[in-house]
């Protein structure tokens, strides 16, 4: 398994849970504590830096998110032009997510189902946005029931691919939401197998882990048992600041993975 940190690259997400909200202090400070790779999340696909910017690390992925914090795009949007524009945009930052052969995450942008919209429709709608970006590699989030109501736990976002036959997307399982949503999130991970694409690792409360309560060695012995060899990414909140944040993920890392 890999390591990364989360970058914000826009104003948007001032308020979020990403450990550093400044590219070049990002850079240096990911490569002093050994991190192979970066997630970034911009405000456009536009805002994406050039690859040099990086340094030489890596991108593990691209995050949607200001899809809708910013320009309120949905994929279940019950306003088909809307929906028109989250799926250009989702495909314009893969363009742009192209340039670090990195996969573009797919979060906040999901939506939810309610006022007067049923669940199979927002379903429908949102198999139908994944399945027109079929040649788009995409990571798919579970998100807790406080941020949507249509896929929270891995089993459904299992269910959802081999209902709608959608093989392009693989799963992010973020260990912030399986602390809410998931029973057992070892045996989570187990049953969801090779649908698990990427990993946020983040402790219960959202810091860093080792600052809740989230039992990692479980986890970690089911994501060794699936073969997982991808990233374990730390989407936290700086506390008690940016570099505190990635100097503790990269201790849990190291005690847990190297």
């Amino acid at each position: 398994m890999k390591s990364a940190v989360t970058v914000a690259l826009d104003p948007c997400f001032a308020a979020g849970p990403f450990v550093f909200h400044d590219l070049p202090t990002a850079v240096e400070q990911a490569k002093q504590l050994g991190f192979d790779a970066l997630e970034l999340f911009p405000g456009d696909p536009q805002s994406l830096p050039d690859p040099a910017a990086l340094g030489g690390l890596a991108v593990s992925a691209v995050g949607s998110g200001a899809g809708w914090v910013k320009h309120k795009l949905s994929f279940t949007s019950p306003d088909a032009d809307v929906r028109r524009k989250a799926k250009q945009f989702v495909r314009d930052l893969s363009v742009a997510a192209a340039r670090f052969n990195a996969p573009v995450i797919i979060g906040s942008m999901q939506g939810r189902w309610g006022d007067g919209l049923t669940r199979d429709e927002a379903l429908g709608w949102l198999a139908e946005a994944l399945a027109e970006l079929g040649d788009v590699p995409l990571l798919y989030e579970p998100l807790n029931r406080y941020e949507t109501n249509l896929i929270c736990t891995l089993a459904d976002g299992v269910d959802f691919f081999t209902r709608f036959g959608l093989t392009n997307v693989k799963l992010l399982a973020d260990l912030f939401h399986m602390n809410i949503e998931e029973a057992d999130m070892a045996a989570a991970i187990r049953s969801a197998g090779s649908h698990v694409g990427h990993v946020h690792f983040a402790d219960s409360n959202r810091r860093a882990v080792g600052g809740g309560h989230t039992d990692l060695g479980p986890v970690l012995a089911a994501l060794n048992d699936v073969g997982y060899a991808g990233y374990l990414s730390a989407e936290v909140f700086p506390l008690p600041d940016s570099v505190a944040a990635a100097t503790a993920t990269m201790t849990a890392f190291r005690q847990f993975v190297r």
